[in-house]
């Protein structure tokens, strides 16, 4: 049975993205090939991630969905050969329970569902038949959807209500409490103040949730309009330049109390975990 407290308890945990899709934000299809996408999941590994996170359909913001056909011919061989050869968990990317059960099936550990259960209410039955843990999101309306007009009267307060019930809706299912971890959505159905307001509450959520906070904060676009113009960086920075105010985050997120955090850029991430935990043991 998978546990999150040996994953991250001892030191939080750095989860490497791989994305086998056209169409990510963040790397447009590089690793749309499956041998490709193994190769980059060793490489994270390499670098210093404790869990890897395999995703064949982009949830960027207007995203088409995918069939479970194309996922499932996307994702299975590549868990298959990162769950055998990387040697740490590995996690689906999916909101689908058919998808899912097929990358469990290939050895993968966890599920890290962006739709919380609720684009598929048997993923959690899957999750619990294969004593899997798994990763509750939350995220307004859908990919295509999310970022029209997003509002809130208290984005920490009702970000942190819906992951309480959605982990309520998880325990019903059976999925033990020692496999759940939950994820504020930062980037989903959010704007640029409503994704800061989280970060700067993460601890907020963390009690709220009783359960290990993963963030994910990776090159999002909110990143690129915080640091337009510094450093020489243009108006819009890419994707790939947003890494060290994505490192800033992470750092963040960890001192106030997130166990987990996605990222692309593994190393740094990394090695600054490593660091602010060391310290924090000394200041303990």
């Amino acid at each position: 049975m998978f546990d999150w407290s040996v994953l991250c308890d001892a030191r939080p945990a750095v989860m490497g993205v791989v994305n086998v899709t056209p169409d990510s934000f963040s790397d447009g299809g590089r690793y749309l090939d499956p041998g490709a996408a193994i190769a980059h999941g060793l490489e994270l590994v390499e670098a210093g991630a404790d869990l890897l996170d395999v995703g064949g359909e982009s949830t960027r913001p207007g995203a088409e969905p995918v069939d479970d056909d194309e996922e499932l011919r996307r994702v299975v061989e590549v868990v298959r050969r990162l769950a055998s050869q990387s040697g740490v968990p590995v996690s689906i990317d999916t909101t689908k329970a058919a998808v899912a059960a097929a990358a469990l099936d290939a050895g993968a550990a966890i599920v890290n569902d962006v739709s919380a259960g609720r684009f598929d209410a048997a993923i959690f039955e899957v999750a619990a038949a294969a004593r899997a843990g798994f990763v509750l999101m939350h995220m307004l309306g859908d990919p295509r959807t999310m970022q029209d007009d997003p509002r809130y009267d208290d984005v920490v307060a009702e970000v942190g209500d819906f992951l309480a019930e959605r982990l309520d809706a998880a325990r019903a299912a059976g999925i033990p409490e020692t496999a759940l971890a939950a994820d504020p959505g930062i980037g989903f159905g959010k704007t640029l103040e409503h994704n800061l307001v989280l970060l700067a509450r993460v601890r907020d959520l963390c009690d709220r949730v009783g359960v290990p906070v993963l963030v994910g904060t990776s090159r999002k676009r909110f990143l690129g309009q915080l640091v337009a113009g510094v450093g020489g960086l243009g108006a819009e920075p890419s994707a790939a330049d947003r890494d060290d105010a994505t490192l800033a985050t992470v750092v963040w997120a960890i001192d106030h109390g997130a166990r987990i955090v996605r990222v692309h850029d593994v190393r740094p991430a990394a090695r600054a975990v490593a660091l602010l935990h060391m310290m924090q043991e000394v200041a303990a």
